[in-house]
């Protein structure tokens, strides 16, 4: 089959979240204001985990890692996105688009996985608490978050090997805030069902088997916890709980909404307020869901605030 010419893209034109310029000031503050809070809350997590030696356990080990995942993933999308929303052409280069299409997918997979183990962690913790230093040992965690590293750089190859074979020749025109493969695909000269079939297959191996491992893990654990004899320890395994799923249940909603349905079920307006949610919000809520509902880490916060305020005299 002869093969067709093909006029290669130097970029694209992102249409965005608003079409008013008053729109976009409003937006461009408020999303300024959360990726400002992201920033400060994942970055004080990560040193307060740091400094208080009381948190240096296998949870926290993974929390830090999820906050510094948090924070370059967040600032892969927003900065960005504020430029746009204060300029009048919305363009991305060719390469531009794509690396950061990449690091998205990357980031993306090692937090889903990240939230596996953290599950796994809270399993071991719970339902077996005297193997807990053995199983979870800080070598054993290590290899663990080098482990969701290593997948979602592997991801972000498969992804690269298959998307950015794609042949793009005609409209430029992305309609979402950022580059990512639904609408890039949209774009495309060429059929794309065995490219997207792939790139799902690959989504959905890694967003279902992460799934998988905290919904198990979560059902031990509550087994366990119901058959705590001691109230008080009841009470903080579920409180520790509670906020583990919680953030676990906006990520992988609104994830697997985008990324495990069927193309031609895609909304562009509609997924772009959802894309809002675990691009933007939730690496925000993360470091306060996990801080608010959690002892451990609002009085290492407070022991922290104290010895800062605290004169020393010699």
């Amino acid at each position: 089959m002869a093969r067709k010419n093909y006029t290669a893209l130097n970029e694209f034109i992102l249409v965005g979240l608003a079409k008013s310029m008053e729109e976009q000031i409003i937006l461009f503050l408020l999303f300024f204001l959360v990726y400002t809070l992201t920033v400060v809350g994942n970055t004080g997590m990560i040193l307060l985990i740091r400094i208080d030696s009381r948190l240096h356990i296998p949870m926290y080990f993974f929390l830090a890692n999820l906050s510094f995942v948090d924070v370059c993933y967040s600032s892969n999308i927003t900065p960005r996105m504020l430029v746009d929303l204060l300029s009048e052409k919305k363009t991305i280069s060719f390469a531009g688009c794509f690396l950061q299409m990449y690091f998205f997918i990357a980031l993306g997979t090692t937090e889903c996985i990240l939230f596996g183990l953290m599950a796994y962690d809270r399993y071991v913790a719970v339902c077996n608490p005297l193997r807990y230093p053995l199983v979870m040992s800080r070598t054993v965690c290590v290899k663990m978050a080098g482990g969701a590293l290593a997948a979602g750089l592997l991801n972000f190859m498969v992804n690269t090997s298959y998307i950015s074979s794609l042949p793009f020749c005609g409209p430029n025109v992305i309609h979402h805030f950022f580059c990512d493969s639904p609408p890039i695909f949209k774009l495309s000269c060429s059929d794309t069902t065995m490219n997207e079939s792939i790139v799902s297959t690959f989504a959905g191996v890694n967003m279902v088997g992460a799934l998988l491992i905290i919904l198990t893990s979560y059902s031990y654990i509550l087994i366990s916890i119901f058959h705590m004899h001691s109230g008080e320890g009841r009470r903080k395994a579920l409180s520790t709980c509670a906020s583990h799923l919680t953030a676990i249940i906006l990520f992988f909603a609104t994830s697997i909404y985008t990324y495990l349905r069927p193309s031609s079920s895609y909304f562009l307006n509609q997924d772009k307020v959802v894309s809002v949610f675990y691009t933007v919000v939730i690496p925000m809520l993360n470091p306060l869901i996990y801080s608010l509902r959690n002892k451990e880490v609002k009085k290492a916060l407070w022991n922290t605030i104290i010895r800062k305020k605290t004169p020393s005299f010699l």
